[in-house]
């Protein structure tokens, strides 16, 4: 929209006119009269309601004071990310994090009532920072406060990025046992109403003592646990396909589909000659087919079992990963710890095909006042190792005692990390993944952790090769430090967020 438009209107005037209403800034509440005349004239914007002050995507290249009104930024990171926006008030200041920091970002700004705005180009900015020593103390503490605030909220975004990743990977863990557990139960009613049908039949006329004693015989064969044939694949196809025409032969319904049950549970011609010797017609059809039904029964519910079992064993992985360090002065056992990182992360493995080599001191001493935060550590050095191996790749995690230290080692074999990368490697906002495939903020997130949480430290040994990370923590605890509060409000923590 160009300033002849009713709704917008800039005009440049004396900076020492607006005197009065910058007194009421706090980061001009210090500022002498004299001080703002050195900076010759400046914009005044004023705008009516829902007016474009600046066209969407145009560069934060000037420093703005909002006198009166309220205005809306929106700020747009990546292409298809939604945009982040806030709402400031009068006596708010914006754009000195860009102008500080050398970057030029794209935003929007839009006037929400009735606004009056001050403009200092960048020129005007540092004039302004070079004349004033008390607004330059203010906008640099401003700053800093805003990047500090952005960082602690940034962190939190990738820990929430982080527990979206979990959540998804515990869905898959659990929606195989749970689909395997479902198919079970389905087919178990579809047996229990066959076996019912037999059972209707078989006590319509009676049962010479023949009879019930080979289906007594093959019922205890059926239930033995170790009744199972371990066999190979060609050699089971032969003996299926073998008793299928044994059974085609004989009369029974349903040959080909109960041949496989029975002769996974070791039933050959040889252990079925009693029915035939003792059943003829429908009454064989019928007791092999129940046969087949008991067999097919013990082996739906020990998938039920197990697969319920699979889904307890994730529960108490989730709550041990979530729940790990919460007690003051707890003790943590870091193989159960790392178990539990394995199991939400362990399809991620399987998806590339990774295999995993634990080499696990026996003896490894408990770490004593553990802080929270180590199942965090292991997320973000597997995640990393996972990303950096190929597909079909090895991954080795191994622990030991190090003195009065525990160290714990992630090593891939991917194609490493570069000198001039590992220089910046824990750097907040560093990373070597592609665009869009990571926030850098994962290994600060760690180091974090180790050394301020646990007292520890974290080396990195990378070569064309691969790469190993190394955790040492103390076996009897570090001192905590505890991490900035981040005082700073969300709208300012906000701001920051859009005007770096």
């Amino acid at each position: 929209m160009s300033s002849d438009q009713a709704s917008l209107r800039i005009q440049r005037v004396p900076s020492a006119s607006l005197y009065a209403d910058l007194l009421k800034v706090p980061v001009f509440a210090e500022m002498t009269e004299e001080n703002l005349a050195c900076l010759g004239t400046v914009e005044l914007i004023e705008t009516a309601p829902g007016t474009d002050i600046v066209p969407p995507g145009s560069l934060c290249d000037a420093f703005y004071v909002l006198l009166d009104g309220e205005v809306e930024i929106r700020k747009f990171d990546r292409e298809g990310d939604p945009p982040r926006s806030m709402t400031l008030g009068a006596g708010e200041a914006f754009g000195e994090m860009g102008l500080l920091k050398g970057t030029r970002t794209g935003f929007d700004l839009i006037a929400t009532t009735t606004s009056r705005i001050v403009r200092f180009d960048e020129e005007a900015f540092w004039q302004l920072m070079f004349s004033c020593p008390r607004v330059r103390a203010a906008i640099l503490g401003n700053m800093a406060r805003r990047l500090e605030s952005y960082q602690i909220n940034a962190v939190h975004r990738e820990k929430l990025a982080s527990l979206g990743t979990l959540a998804a990977g515990l869905m898959h863990e659990l929606n195989n046992p749970g689909a395997a557990a479902l198919r079970a139960a389905s087919q178990l009613r579809e047996n229990l109403a066959r076996m019912q049908e037999i059972g209707l039949r078989f006590t319509s006329r009676p049962r010479t003592q023949e009879q019930l004693d080979c289906m007594n015989s093959l019922q205890q064969q059926a239930m033995r646990r170790d009744c199972c044939v371990l066999m190979g694949s060609l050699e089971q196809s032969d003996r299926e396909e073998a008793l299928a025409e044994w059974l085609d032969k004989a009369g029974v319904e349903n040959a080909w589909r109960i041949a496989p049950g029975l002769a996974e549970m070791g039933m050959d011609a040889d252990r079925l000659e009693c029915t035939r010797q003792a059943f003829e017609g429908q009454d064989l059809s019928d007791t092999l087919n129940w046969l087949e039904s008991v067999i097919s029964n013990f082996q739906l519910v020990a998938t039920i079992e197990s697969s319920i079992a699979r889904v307890t064993d994730l529960v108490v992985a989730v709550k041990k990963y979530a729940y790990e360090g919460k007690g003051v002065g707890t003790s943590t056992n870091v193989h159960e710890s790392l178990h539990s990182t394995l199991i939400i992360l362990g399809h991620k493995l399987r998806h590339k095909g990774i295999v995993l080599r634990k080499h696990f001191t026996s003896d490894l001493p408990a770490l004593e006042n553990a802080a929270p935060g180590l199942n965090q550590v292991w997320t973000n050095l597997l995640d990393n190792a996972i990303d950096a191996s190929p597909e079909g790749g090895e991954i080795s995690i191994s622990t030991r005692r190090d003195g009065d230290r525990i160290a714990v080692s992630f090593a891939d074999r991917g194609p490493g990390i570069s000198e001039e990368d590992q220089k910046h490697i824990f750097e907040p906002f560093f990373t070597t993944k592609p665009v869009g495939s990571g926030t850098g903020l994962g290994l600060d997130i760690a180091r974090r952790i180790v050394e301020s949480k646990h007292g520890g430290e974290i080396a990195l040994l990378s070569s064309p090769q691969g790469t190993e990370f190394t955790v040492y923590l103390p076996i009897q605890g570090g001192e905590t430090i505890r991490e900035p509060a981040g005082q700073q409000s969300a709208k300012s923590a906000q701001a920051s967020a859009i005007s770096s």
